[in-house]
Formats: structure tokens, C-alpha cells, sequence
């Protein structure tokens, strides 16, 4: 029987000819194109629905289907005025690399099948090893992306210095980590209670007393510190962490210490760079992404371990159907380092761009970014209507379109502006929130964006008429989509009279149906002078309200605040920073006086903060003041 999926070779290269064709006019002609079209599922299902056709489509009709119906409606993470989230400005090396890896459809698991693959690979982690100061010693992955590197460096400390799941173990992390963090604790099966969120410092980067004081508070506790996660290159901001302060932390207590440089990085190729991510070396692991700054095709990230040996010793398994594959002396099964047994050749493509460009392209496009940010931030703070938030930091800068109003009007009008500017189709960028304030967030990495791009952008935002709209769900401190509760999942308890939460500031704009909602789930407490309501670093997330009484707030047996009749405590553990994870106590809170206090679940204060606006705009405001002296 013929081969029914087989082409003939003439097919082969005409219809290859003709999909190059395609993809170089989409690559040369992306500034011509919007940054971003949307369309809505019902358009999208009326484009593309329907049974598998039974006998096949011409190819060109299927390439019209493409052009037309799919191609046409995304976003182009490679337009030159895309600065939203992290754009994905490849190269053209990168694609053929990927071009040759699935036309070959080659399996880069084992040595046995893949030995020029895999040397291949060997010789892309030892550039990678050596760019970030690695010693030759250090073994490492080529994985989907971060998130992948990140999941899998957690696991491969646990089993290297505990083994199987504990109870006692702590994972730290700061509020600016990236969510795949708490993706990957989650997974690995480590509780709420079991990763300590920390705030940062003005900077937005991870304290080093703050971790030394959780780690010693957990150590008391009789806990075990495992994995202390910092960042080389925020995703909010770009900040890069006390690396080498925060590697001595961890060293004194046994953690194992990973640097997510997923997004920073490579920056080490620059001299600038090199200087800002000096630590980066001690890390026990590193994840990187080739797919952001050494701009590759998705997806290419990886992770490097310091002690190459651990990385072998997590993953490896031998199963009797895999014998024949099993490496000898001096090969490497890349299916024993990680949780993939199937896995393409992601080396193609950076080998074949770096061995094309050499490693002064990259340098110079890298450079090219960071001023660029530089840039961006002289004309943010050079404009009357615009209003720096966060510098550049690694190509990332943050900042606000001054509006009247309070601060929810200002919030609102500047996420209509981000909406609006992606209507727009002159490019992308995209928002966060830094100490509680709403923020555009731009990010300049594609290597073909210029000063002209950034200064369009810029001056778009900055004079563009577009009215204030309503910003929607509130977010968690760290992280968008935390869940919002409604208020009737608050916790069955002893009432607390509505008229006595009617008094409370907080609350004073509550129609009396949704008070009494409120005040029937609430949970009335009491302390007497001296007892303590709740301590520093213990996990709780209950949020209180004084009723009666008052309480002093302590850091370190220092008295910071003084708090009384409808003061309220407790909102930073409140409130979601992914994943269910969330600040501990940041202070211990004592009762100067005897207190009468209404106590209310997490869920329930990030209800209302959902549901009004003038509740969430006062609980972040005095979040953010409290933060900054935790």
C-alpha cells in the first residue's frame, strides 16, 4: 500500500517555497500590521468550525484559511511598538533551527538517538554556563520557559536535601516573583502556609533582613527552610535582587538558593549587565529564557544546577522498556534531567543563531533595549502629563498619566488608556500594580524597536483623549486574578451588631443590607491588655477591625503604631498574591487595652474590595504605607 501521508519531493519543495513565502512577508511587513486584533469567539467560531474534512483541502486554499481567518487575528509579540508583558522578538535563524528540529522530528531524550542533537544542546549550556560564571561542572536543561526551569529547579532541591514531601518545609519568595512560583508549589504540593511571601523594599527588591528574620522565625518554629527563590530581572519592573546578600542568607540556614533570570538574565552578555547581576554565580540554580532576551522562537527556557550531579540524581528513572537507552560513561540522557521523556531538539535554534550573528549581535541588540528603557524614563520624567512610578530597570519602565481625581479616577483613566492604545493598532503595552497603584508598564526588548517607536508610544499615552472607565474586579497585591469570594462565604461565627461596623471608617459607605450581610458573618473577639492578637511571621489571614480598645504594632519588640476604635489590622495576609500564597503576619499586634475586635475571613475583605471601590482604594493605600516600614 502507498503511504498515505507521504509527499512527493517536488510537492515537498513547492509547498516549502510557498509557506516561506508567507512567513517572510508576515516577518518583514509586522510594522505595517497592528500590534494586536482581537476578535470575539463567536467570530472566531463562525472563521473556523466544523467536522475534519474526509478527504483533504488544496494546500493553497488551506494557506488562504490562514492568512485570512488565523494569522490575521492575534497579537505580534515581534511588531516593534509591542512593550506589553515580555515581547517575543525572535530571529529568523531560530525559526529555520525549529524548521529543522520538527521536519527531522528529532527526539533529543537519550544520547543512544540523539548523540549530535545532544552535543549540540551540551555545547549551548556550556556558553550559558559560562556567560552567568557557572563552573564547567554545572549541568542544565533546555525546558519550555521559565515556568518549566522554575518547577523544576524546586523539585530538584527538595529531593536533594530533604527528599519526599514534608510538612515543615518553607519556601520563601518576595511579592515581586513571577506567578509560575506559586504554579510550581502548588503542583509539588506545598500548602498556603508552606511559602512565605515577603514584601520588598522601595526599590522592589527582595530584603535580605526580612528573609533572615522569616527564616529564623520558621527555624524556631521548628520548621525547615528549603528554597529561597529571588529574581535576576522582575517581570513588574525589571528589579534585580541583593543577589549575593540574599546567597549568604540561605547559605547560613541550608536553603537552597535559585535566581529566576528568566526574563534578566542574559543581560550578563553585556558589561552593564555583568555588574548588575554579580551573585548570580553562587545561585545552586538558574533559570534563564532564551525565548526573551537571547531572542529565540518560543518555547526555549532552561535551568542550570551548580552541582550537576543533583540535577541527574532528582530526575533520573530507569524503566525495563528503556535499558537499551540508558547512558554510559560520559553520555547524557537530557530525559534524566527533567520531567520530559519525548523532547524535541530546542538547541537548533540557538546554536544556529548564535553561531550565524556571534555573540557581539546579541550584546549590541541588549544593549540596544536597555537604552532604549533609559530613554523611555528621561521622557516620562521630562513630560508634565506623565508620572514615573518605577525607573528602568532591565528594559522595563513603569509610570502613570497624571488625571484628576482621586486615585481610583486615576487608576480608571489610565486602564482606559491601555485599552485604548491596543484598540488603537499602533502597538501594545500593558499594567500592573506597584505598591497598590494602578501602572502602565512598558518593555522594550524586540531587537527592531527604535527611539521612535518608544517616543510614539510615549506621546500617545500622554495626550490621547480617553475617558476614565470602571477598572472591574480588584486584583491581588501581586498578581492579577486572584479569586474574588462573595460576601456570603464569610465564616459562620458570633455576629457582630451592624450598628457597631457602622461606625468603623472602612465601612461607612455600606448600604445597611449589605452591613448586615456583613456583620452576620463577621466574628466578634476579645483580648485583654497584654495578649497578643496576632505575631510576626505566624501564617494567618484573618483581617480585624477594632471596635473597642486599643493595640500597639510591633517590628522587632519596637512599638511602629499605635491603633484604635475603627482602625483595622490584618489586610496584607488578607489579600491573594497567587495561587492562595500570601504574606504572613508582617507584626505582631498586642492589646494595650482591653480590645473588642469583628473578625473577617480573607475571602471576605477581598470580596468587598472587589465589590467597592472606595473600600479597595483605602485597604491597598494603607497597605502600601505599611509595607514600606515591615
Amino acid at each position: 500500500m502507498e503511504d498515505p501521508l507521504a509527499l512527493d519531493p517536488e510537492t515537498m519543495r513547492s509547498t516549502g517555497y510557498r509557506m516561506v513565502d508567507l512567513l517572510v512577508e508576515q516577518v518583514t511587513g509586522v510594522r505595517d500590521r497592528p500590534a494586536l486584533t482581537r476578535a470575539s469567539p463567536a467570530e472566531m467560531r463562525q472563521r473556523l468550525q466544523g467536522p475534519a474534512p474526509e478527504d483533504g483541502t488544496e494546500f493553497e486554499a488551506m494557506l488562504a484559511t490562514l492568512e485570512r481567518d488565523v494569522l490575521a487575528h492575534m497579537g505580534r509579540v515581534d511588531h516593534p511598538a509591542y512593550f506589553a508583558f515580555i515581547p517575543g522578538s525572535s530571529t529568523w535563524p531560530g525559526a529555520l533551527g525549529d524548521f529543522l528540529a520538527s521536519a527531522l522530528n528529532v527526539y533529543a531524550g537519550s544520547w543512544m538517538e540523539s548523540s549530535g542533537p545532544s552535543q549540540v544542546e551540551l555545547q549551548v549550556l556550556d556558553w550559558f554556563k559560562a556567560w552567568i560564571g557557572y563552573p564547567a561542572t554545572a549541568s542544565g536543561i533546555l525546558l519550555s520557559g521559565g515556568s518549566g526551569a522554575n518547577m523544576t529547579a524546586l523539585a530538584c532541591a527538595r529531593e536533594s536535601l530533604v527528599g519526599a514531601m514534608r510538612d515543615d518545609l518553607v519556601v520563601y519568595v518576595s511579592d515581586q516573583a513571577h506567578s509560575s512560583l506559586a504554579r510550581a508549589a502548588r503542583t509539588l504540593g506545598f500548602r498556603p502556609d508552606q511559602v512565605t511571601v515577603l514584601p520588598v523594599d522601595a526599590g522592589h527588591r527582595m530584603r535580605p533582613d526580612l528573609l533572615a528574620s522569616a527564616i529564623a522565625a520558621d527555624v524556631a518554629a521548628g520548621r525547615r527552610p528549603l528554597f529561597v527563590s529571588v529574581s535576576a530581572g522582575s517581570t513588574n519592573t525589571g528589579a534585580i535582587d541583593p543577589l549575593a546578600e540574599l546567597a549568604e542568607v540561605a547559605r547560613r540556614h541550608g536553603a537552597w538558593l535559585h535566581v529566576d533570570g528568566a526574563y534578566g538574565g542574559f543581560a550578563a552578555l553585556t558589561e552593564r549587565g555583568r555588574g548588575w547581576l554579580a551573585g548570580i554565580e553562587l545561585a545552586d540554580s538558574v533559570t534563564l529564557d532564551p525565548h526573551k532576551w537571547l531572542y529565540q522562537p518560543f518555547e526555549c527556557g532552561c535551568l542550570l544546577v551548580r552541582e550537576g550531579e543533583r540535577l541527574r540524581r532528582a530526575f533520573t528513572l530507569t524503566p525495563d522498556y528503556l535499558a537499551d537507552a540508558e547512558a554510559e560513561a560520559e553520555e547524557v540522557n537530557f530525559s534524566d534531567l527533567g520531567v520530559q521523556l519525548t523532547r524535541s531538539a530546542r538547541a537548533f535554534k540557538v546554536w544556529m543563531s548564535v553561531t550565524l550573528f556571534g555573540t557581539a549581535a546579541f550584546r549590541a541588540a541588549i544593549d540596544a533595549s536597555l537604552d532604549l528603557a533609559r530613554l523611555a524614563e528621561a521622557r516620562v520624567r521630562e513630560h508634565p502629563q506623565l508620572e514615573l512610578l518605577s525607573p528602568a530597570q532591565l528594559g522595563i519602565v513603569c509610570f502613570r498619566r497624571r488625571f484628576e481625581g482621586g486615585a481610583h479616577a486615576r487608576d480608571a483613566g489610565n486602564a482606559a488608556l491601555v485599552r485604548a492604545f491596543a484598540a488603537s493598532g499602533r502597538g501594545l503595552v500593558s499594567s500592573t500594580r506597584l505598591d497598590g497603584a494602578y501602572a502602565i508598564r512598558l518593555c522594550a526588548l524586540n531587537h527592531a524597536s527604535t527611539a521612535a517607536d518608544v517616543e510614539a508610544t510615549l506621546e500617545w499615552l500622554a495626550t490621547a483623549d480617553a475617558p476614565p472607565a470602571p477598572l472591574g474586579t480588584a486584583r491581588g497585591i501581586g498578581r492579577p486574578g486572584a479569586r474574588q469570594a462573595t460576601v456570603a462565604e464569610a465564616e459562620s461565627g458570633v455576629g457582630v451588631e451592624p450598628a457597631a461596623l457602622a461606625t468603623v471608617p472602612l465601612l461607612a459607605g455600606l448600604d445597611p443590607l449589605r452591613l448586615s450581610v456583613l456583620a452576620a458573618g463577621a466574628r466578634a473577639e476579645a483580648r485583654t491588655a497584654g495578649e497578643a492578637v496576632v505575631r510576626r511571621f505566624e501564617s494567618g489571614r484573618d483581617f480585624y477591625v477594632i471596635l473597642a480598645g486599643r493595640a500597639d504594632v510591633l517590628l522587632d519588640d519596637r512599638v511602629v503604631r499605635e491603633l484604635g476604635p475603627g482602625d483595622f489590622f490584618g489586610e496584607l495576609a488578607a489579600l491573594d498574591w497567587g495561587a492562595d500564597y500570601h504574606y504572613p503576619r508582617l507584626a505582631t499586634v498586642v492589646a494595650a487595652t482591653d480590645l473588642r475586635l469583628a473578625k473577617l475571613t480573607a475571602g471576605t475583605l477581598r470580596a468587598l474590595m472587589g465589590q467597592v471601590p472606595a473600600i479597595d482604594e483605602t485597604v491597598r493605600r494603607v497597605a502600601a504605607e505599611r509595607l514600606a516600614v515591615s
